[in-house]
């Protein structure tokens, strides 16, 4: 059975060993390259950052983790990462990439962050991700990658808002967890959206 749907990934410096390391991100690699088999459309999203993001610490002369308001909202500062034509940008290695047919950059704004594949955090700018959906007749959304607590979550949440029935195969992801509960509270969040938590074998059994 394929599934008509598609699904999302991400960068090589979310995984140990990049700039901001999501702890086993490497894992779910394999998995994600079988779960590809099952789609139609696949797409991914990539972070784009250009160097002087201020989103990240040291632009502020603080540390990775310290949370200011910027431009009026929440930011969590990060290390740097995802620089635009970086490697720790590429797609992570071993990922298999010829079946995406579409990579959605996010991020590239240097004032404000963008955790979600479809827009900013202030949700003044898109990435083309929903008129691409809309336009390929896709009404349902499987969601993988990372990381499960900031991307992950916010794209799936936006996916909702968007009117997408949308799934998390919670297993084919994982958190930066900040706070060690922050991947438990992010898939509670989710399902309280309404977002589908499901497994992969729910989708490689069929």
């Amino acid at each position: 059975t394929l599934f008509p749907y598609t699904t999302l990934f991400r960068s090589n410096d979310f995984l140990p060993t990049g700039a901001l390391p999501v702890p086993e991100g490497d894992q779910i690699i394999p998995l994600v390259n079988q779960l590809q088999k099952k789609f139609e459309l696949i797409v991914a999203t990539q972070d784009w950052h250009p160097k002087n993001h201020e989103s990240f610490a040291v632009f502020h002369g603080r540390e990775p983790g310290e949370i200011i308001t910027l431009h009026g909202i929440e930011q969590v500062l990060w290390p740097v990462h995802c620089v635009q034509k970086s490697f720790g940008a590429q797609l992570a290695v071993g990922l298999e990439t010829n079946s995406i047919e579409r990579v959605f950059q996010k991020g590239i704004n240097p004032e404000v962050d963008s955790y979600s594949g479809f827009f900013d955090n202030e949700h003044q700018n898109d990435t083309g991700l929903a008129s691409y959906l809309v336009e390929k007749g896709v009404s349902e959304l499987f969601i993988v990658g990372l990381a499960l607590d900031y991307c992950v979550k916010f794209t799936a949440l936006d996916a909702r808002q968007c009117g997408l029935n949308t799934s998390l195969i919670v297993d084919g992801t994982r958190g930066v967890n900040i706070d060690a509960s922050d991947s438990v509270k992010a898939v509670k969040e989710m399902s309280e959206a309404g977002v589908n938590i499901v497994q992969s074998l729910d989708l490689l059994t069929v």
